[in-house]
């Protein structure tokens, strides 16, 4: 059987202008596991969504392993869901950015504040009744995850993949191949970390969830590293 190494992105850039950037722990996190990856892989093919922080964290990647991977192939539906929309519809007030940082500035830990408020947001738009608020409802971005699995194993047809993505699409898969419901899905995606492998092996028709959020290449590295956000 091959392997599908589902890789979520190292650590976007939080609170900053341009949150789709890697922060420089984020590109530790790549070069880390492309340290990791050298000698126990060598993929016929890398995918990835369109969005920057899943090319730079394949240029981490490849910066670690130390040798030239496959160029990178754009799959946008591997594209995560807009965090941002789903939180503004839960918030609305927190489309203003400065409001959104004084108002969690408020709290002991903001950060854990955030994370209570995302879950939350989470949950409007995994539950359905708010549909028509969304450019993208659950079951639409479930949908579009799925076939670009497809897609990617008809197109491979056999062999290692690097997958550069996020954790909606990782969480997502998941629950498809566990068959798990969809608050067991959000539960395990709030625990994927940065830089993490999951591996799905595959042989035609043949798909089994092997590896859940490993992400040990960073504790052997430095546990520092290990970041959920």
């Amino acid at each position: 059987m091959a392997t599908i190494y589902l890789i979520r992105h190292g650590q976007a850039s939080f609170g900053k202008e341009n949150y789709d950037q890697l922060s420089s722990k984020g590109w530790e996190q790549g070069r880390a596991l492309g340290r990791w990856l050298k000698n126990k892989v060598t993929p016929a093919a890398v995918f990835g969504g369109n969005m920057e922080r899943h090319r730079e964290t394949v240029e981490a990647i490849t910066s670690g392993f130390g040798e030239s991977l496959p160029n990178m192939q754009s799959v946008e539906g591997f594209n995560e869901f807009d965090h941002t929309q789903v939180v503004e519809r839960y918030r609305p007030e927190w489309a203003d950015r400065e409001k959104m940082a004084r108002d969690l500035a408020a709290f002991p830990k903001p950060a854990s504040a955030f994370q209570q408020a995302f879950e939350k947001a989470m949950g409007r738009w995994v539950g359905g009744e708010h549909d028509d608020e969304y450019a993208e409802t659950w079951p639409h971005f479930r949908a579009r995850v799925l076939a670009a699995l497809d897609e990617l194993i008809e197109y491979v047809d056999g062999g290692d993949v690097l997958v550069s993505t996020s954790g909606g699409p990782i969480a997502v898969i998941a629950q498809h191949l566990l068959q798990l419901s969809d608050r067991k899905t959000l539960e395990m995606n709030s625990v994927i970390a940065n830089s993490s492998v999951s591996r799905v092996l595959y042989s035609g028709p043949r798909r089994t969830l092997a590896v859940f959020n490993n992400y040990s290449h960073l504790e052997a590295e430095d546990p520092s590293l290990v970041t959920f956000r």
